[in-house]
């Protein structure tokens, strides 16, 4: 049985209405003109009204009733400790490149959370699967016009789908797209390329399919991404999935190119891109900038590289200066796979006069990697390779590599921890513009 529970606030925005009637962070919302909210999607569906009575449990647990009068999809102002207010729904596949299954056992408890959540979908991007859905989360899916939902799609042949998630209602993704069609809602759809499963003649079939349902004014498949499977040394099964060589990254990068072609030419859109991963495992360079169109699959790595060097290259020309007045050496920590396309941002960093940063370009013991993204390396890879060594004015650490508001590592290191026995200064940066300013300031 679902439970809802209070939704509960951690911050009020200033002069909003919220702020203005006297929320306070700590109080929770119960109802919303007599409904209970699951989500925030309900409780952002809810206050469009122009009159909302709210049901409202302060810190004390003591129960308000209030009415506000506003216009018409104003907002309130308020944020909330999650996005769900009942349970997360969980994913009951049992798809062998989980990464969720692919970590070692005894780290914190969210780590082994397993979302299959259209509601985190529609949110924030994340990937489900659609087998999960009752008929219920479908009409609702319908009903408030959820879309674009993102889908782990892998395959579109039913017996090689069932084979990748373990579940016999893996086979009915085509008539799960159909729906999407017939509703004139969209997906984003994504393709981890297992070799020896669902790469070659399979991965040309799913393409070719997937482009069928990109048609029309409202195309039910906005765009494919194809990813290259992700395996740890704690992956359960060692003899189901191979790891992707420089090899097979050439050789997928050929036929997805091959593909893009023919829809540029069908659709006037490259409609399928391959994640950066491919180019950085096959050592080739990345496409340009303009073949990424407007990124519609910027969280699946799709473009990030070059978007990252772009959006460096305009802020360093407004914030870098030609000298700092005070000497600073730093230490920049990133994965070893993007080594060489950071070059350029290295070499413009060190032409500020005073200014030293030294890139460290880690792979991951820890998780038993040769070529690691930057959002995986761990506390322990930090520990590993840093020790010891002269960091100078501290680390840069990008914060990807951290959990989500909080200072720990995916091996639950504490960066606090780490700074003290590396003996050195750790500095978080999120983003660009928080890179270039700490390099200065």
């Amino acid at each position: 049985m679902t439970t809802i529970r209070p939704a509960r606030i951690t911050k009020v925005l200033p002069d909003s209405i919220a702020a203005e009637i006297g929320f306070e962070v700590g109080d929770a919302i119960v109802t919303i003109n007599g409904t209970p909210p699951r989500d925030l999607i309900d409780y952002q569906f809810l206050c469009a009204d122009e009159i909302l009575e709210l049901e409202v449990l302060d810190a004390t647990d003591k129960t308000h009733h209030l009415e506000i009068e506003k216009d018409y999809d104003e907002d309130l102002g308020l944020e909330f400790e999650t996005a769900l207010f009942d349970n997360l729904i969980q994913c009951n596949n049992r798809c062998p490149f989980c990464f969720i299954d692919q970590q070692p056992p005894g780290k914190r408890s969210s780590l082994y959370l397993k979302d299959d959540d259209y509601r985190l979908s529609f949110l924030y991007g994340s990937y489900l699967t659609l087998t999960n859905l009752t008929e219920r989360e479908w009409q609702r899916i319908e009903a408030m016009r959820l879309s674009p939902l993102y889908v782990s799609v892998h395959a579109t042949e039913p017996e090689v789908r069932i084979r990748l998630l373990k579940n016999p209602r893996a086979g009915q993704i085509l008539q799960h797209i159909k729906w999407f069609q017939q509703r004139r809602l969209q997906i984003h759809a994504q393709v981890v390329v297992c070799p020896g499963i669902n790469d070659g003649k399979h991965l040309e079939q799913t393409l070719t399919e997937l482009a069928s349902f990109h048609t029309g004014e409202v195309p039910a498949v906005a765009s494919v991404a194809v990813v290259p499977v992700g395996l740890t040394k704690f992956r359960p099964s060692k003899d189901e999935l191979t790891p992707v060589t420089p090899e097979k990254a050439q050789e997928v990068i050929q036929q997805v190119r091959s593909h893009q072609q023919q829809f540029r030419q069908k659709f006037d859109s490259t409609f399928a891109w391959l994640a950066d991963e491919w180019f950085l495992i096959a050592g080739e360079k990345l496409p340009c900038e303009s073949e990424y169109e407007d990124y519609p699959q910027i969280d699946n790595g799709v473009g990030s590289i070059r978007l990252f060097i772009k959006q460096f290259m305009q802020t360093a020309d407004q914030l870098l200066p030609p000298k700092i007045k005070e000497q600073k050496r730093f230490t920049w920590v990133v994965g070893n796979a993007v080594e060489q396309a950071f070059q350029p941002i290295l070499e413009r960093l060190n032409s500020v006069e005073g200014l030293e940063v030294n890139m460290q370009a880690l792979n991951s013991d820890y998780w038993g990697q040769n070529i690691s993204v930057t959002g995986l390396l761990t506390g322990h890879d930090l520990l590993l390779n840093l020790q010891g060594q002269d960091l100078g004015d501290g680390i840069l650490l990008p914060s990807i590599m951290l959990k989500h508001g909080e200072l720990v590592f995916l091996d639950d290191i504490n960066m606090k921890e780490l700074a003290r026995k590396l003996d050195t200064n750790i500095f978080p940066v999120a983003g660009v513009e928080e890179l270039i300013k700490t390099c200065i300031k």
